[in-house]
C-alpha cells in the first residue's frame, strides 16, 4: 500500500511535533516517563534482591527438588506476560484470594503497587535464570580455593558472584528490558489511569487509539531510546565477558 503525499506530510509533521514535545520536556510526557521508571525500577530492585540469591543458590547447591525449581524457572522465563497480568488480576480482584484481605502489604488493583507486583513476577525468572547460568559458568575450583584460604561460605559466595559479575549485570539488563517494554500485564492490573497508572507502553496504545500521534510518537521514541541503550549495554557486557 502506497502512502499519499498528504499522509507523508502528516507523519512528518507528527514526528516534528513529537521531537518538540521531548525537547521542551512536556509535563504530561515527563509524568509518564517518571512513573515508568518508578514502577520498573522498584520491580527490578525487588527482582534483584530475590533473584540474584536464588540464582546463586541454584547454581551452587545440589538439593532435592532442584530440577523442579530450575524447570519452573525456565518456564517462567518464557511465560507470556499478559497471562501473568491475568493471574495477578485474579489474585487481587475483589473475589480473589488476596483481594479479600485488608492488609497494607497487599497491593490493590489499578495502583502502581499492582503493576510493580506484575513486573516483578515477569522479571524475577530472568534475573534468577541468568544469574544461575553465570554462577554455573565460574570455575568450580574457585570456591574450594577460597574456602581453603579460610573464607566462610558467605564470603565464598561473594567471591563467586564477583567473578560472575558480568553475567549478573546482564541478568539485570535482561530483566529491565523485559518489563520496560511490557504492555499487557500492566494494562490489566493498572488500568492505564491518567496521573495514576499510565506508563510508556500503555500510554502509546491509548494515545494512538485517540489519534494523538504526536504524543504517541514522542513516547515511542523515548521507549525505543531506552530499549536501544539497554541493548547497547548488553552487547558491550557480552563482548567484555568474552574478552575476559
Amino acid at each position: 500500500m502506497s502512502i499519499s503525499k498528504g499522509e507523508h506530510g502528516t507523519v512528518r509533521e507528527s514526528l516534528i511535533q513529537a521531537l518538540h514535545l521531548i525537547l521542551k520536556a512536556d509535563p504530561a510526557l515527563a509524568e509518564i516517563v517518571a512513573l515508568t521508571f518508578r514502577v520498573s525500577g522498584i520491580a527490578l530492585l525487588i527482582s534483584a534482591a530475590v533473584g540474584i540469591p536464588l540464582g546463586a543458590a541454584l547454581g551452587l547447591r545440589r538439593f532435592a527438588g532442584r530440577r523442579l525449581l530450575v524447570s519452573l524457572l525456565y518456564t517462567g522465563m518464557g511465560f507470556p506476560p499478559v497471562v501473568i497480568g491475568l493471574i495477578v488480576y485474579l489474585l487481587l480482584s475483589h473475589n480473589g484470594p488476596l483481594g479479600q484481605w485488608e492488609a497494607p502489604f497487599i497491593p490493590r488493583l489499578f495502583t502502581p503497587s499492582a503493576m510493580i507486583l506484575a513486573q516483578t513476577i515477569i522479571s524475577l525468572p530472568l534475573v534468577a535464570g541468568f544469574t544461575m547460568a553465570a554462577v554455573m559458568g565460574v570455575d568450580p575450583l574457585l570456591r574450594q580455593q577460597v574456602l581453603a584460604l579460610g573464607a566462610t561460605q558467605g564470603q565464598a559466595v561473594k567471591a563467586i558472584l564477583s567473578e560472575a559479575r558480568t553475567g549478573v549485570i546482564i541478568a539485570l539488563i535482561a530483566g529491565f528490558g523485559s518489563i520496560i517494554s511490557e504492555v499487557g500485564a500492566v494494562m490489566l492490573v493498572g488500568g492505564n489511569i491518567e496521573h495514576r497508572t499510565r506508563v510508556l507502553t500503555t500510554a502509546i496504545v491509548l494515545e494512538t487509539s485517540k489519534g494523538n500521534f504526536e504524543l504517541a510518537m514522542a513516547l515511542g521514541i523515548i521507549l525505543l531510546g531506552l530499549s536501544f541503550l539497554v541493548n547497547v549495554a548488553l552487547v558491550y557486557l557480552q563482548g567484555r565477558a568474552i574478552r575476559e
